[in-house]
């Protein structure tokens, strides 16, 4: 037994003594938990930080009514609303700028102030495909925005007068109703008016206006110019693709500590080979993998779930990019630790992180306001954001660039910091 305690003491000596092993045992799951904590109140709405959602507003009305709808949508926490035209609107979507483009066609104003018309109120909204939990939440949001006011009508016996003499006179207009709808109408609209007053005046009723229709909300995705139906799997293979990489990535990143410690790069010195050689054919192996596995998944996605990118050529500038940046971050993460299981420790908790931030485990608008923003500096984000584009958000060449020059950006930088603090020796 002296012998079990005295050999378990000394491996909790050696624990401590290791500051990378102290580090990932005790800290590291406090600020994982920490981190995911500020995760899951962003997504329930407890922090205070996350924003509304971002939508784009295009009134086409110009009424006095959509005006007032639009104010009552500014004013409300729930969103976050800028002004635009169609065009604009729509490529502040299609990029993932915005969850949204809101539509008030003519008329809209007149059909919601209407509350007896034959024809509800109608709003179209354009839509990322890839954000569908958010798009049933604007869509609830917004039916409840729109139900408001027959809420407050039918709790209101004032505006149903207002709304039961309207249409009486709109009534009396019309020659195409016919003599038995027009009969029906003359004898219940009056009646409805006495009746919303004794509704108004009795606590326990209020189920009538669930019979009211608020609205017309028509959906449609905005992602390319054809009008086929996007296809699903485009949207969540980005993600696989880049925990595809991420993976080359450690593997390479241990690789060169394994061969450092095990003295593998003195002996390559000894060969007619300096440290650019090797370093190089390590990054070129690396590159090579990562590129060979986005491409084996992306075929994967073509023949088997049929998915159509916008663009090959801008596929392949994307995987090109987002190998580039990786290969750089290998090199850094090789010279994070001494040992191997230091540098495989550091180097998942550091692409774990990359992933949490960037978008790689939930989507990025889920997140607090404050993350959302700290993610743009992950190569995560820029690099889904890449093959998105090529993928199903149809971005054009000039757009392309954004990412991947931050991709290529990245991996200059990471190599080069790597390869001069890199040792050839443990």
């Amino acid at each position: 037994m002296n012998a079990i305690l005295a050999l378990a003491f000394k491996d909790l000596r050696l624990l401590m003594r290791d500051k990378v092993g102290f580090f990932f045992t005790f800290v590291f799951p406090i600020g994982y938990a920490s981190l995911f904590g500020v995760i899951m109140s962003g997504m329930s709405g407890g922090s205070e930080s996350t924003g509304g959602i971002p939508v784009v507003v295009v009134d086409d009305d110009q009424t006095d009514g959509s005006a007032a709808f639009i104010e009552e949508l500014v004013a409300s926490k729930e969103f976050e609303i800028q002004k635009s035209t169609l065009d604009d609107a729509g490529n502040l979507v299609r990029k993932g700028n915005v969850l949204a483009y809101i539509i008030f066609p003519k008329g809209f104003g007149q059909a919601r102030e209407r509350i007896f018309g034959r024809i509800a109120p109608r709003i179209e909204i354009g839509v990322d495909p890839s954000r569908q939990a958010e798009v049933a939440m604007l869509e609830g949001l917004l039916t409840a925005k729109l139900y408001e006011r027959v809420q407050e009508a039918f709790t209101n016996p004032e505006v149903i007068a207002k709304q039961v003499d309207e249409s009486l006179a709109n009534l009396a207009g019309e020659e195409d109703v016919a003599p038995v709808t027009r009969a029906a109408l003359m004898t219940f609209l009056p009646a409805l008016k006495i009746f919303s007053k004794a509704m108004a005046d009795d606590d326990s009723s209020g189920g009538m206006s669930n019979a009211i229709q608020a609205a017309n909300i028509d959906v449609v995705s905005v992602a390319r110019n054809e009008t086929e139906k996007l296809n699903v799997y485009a949207i969540t293979f980005p993600q696989g693709i880049i925990w595809g990489v991420m993976g080359c990535t450690a593997a390479f990143g241990i690789s060169l500590v394994v061969e450092r410690t095990k003295g593998t790069l003195l002996r390559l010195q000894m060969a007619p080979l300096n440290r650019t050689h090797v370093l190089g054919g390590k990054a070129l192996a690396c590159f090579l993998t990562t590129v060979t596995v986005a491409t084996v998944l992306i075929l994967f996605g073509i023949v088997v779930f049929k998915i159509q990118p916008n663009s090959y050529a801008k596929l392949a500038m994307g995987i090109l990019a987002v190998s580039l940046a990786f290969v750089g971050i290998m090199m850094l993460l090789s010279v994070a630790g001494k040992t191997e299981q230091s540098a495989g420790g550091i180097g998942w908790a550091v692409m774990m992180v990359m992933a949490m931030i960037g978008g790689g485990m939930m989507p990025l608008q889920f997140l607090p306001q404050f993350m959302q923003d700290i993610g743009s500096i992950s190569p995560v984000k820029w690099s889904i954001l890449a093959i998105e584009g090529a993928t199903w958000r149809n971005f054009s060449y000039v757009e392309m660039a954004l990412p991947c020059c931050v991709l290529l950006g990245i991996g200059i930088v990471c190599f080069t910091l790597g390869a001069r603090a890199f040792k050839w020796s443990s």
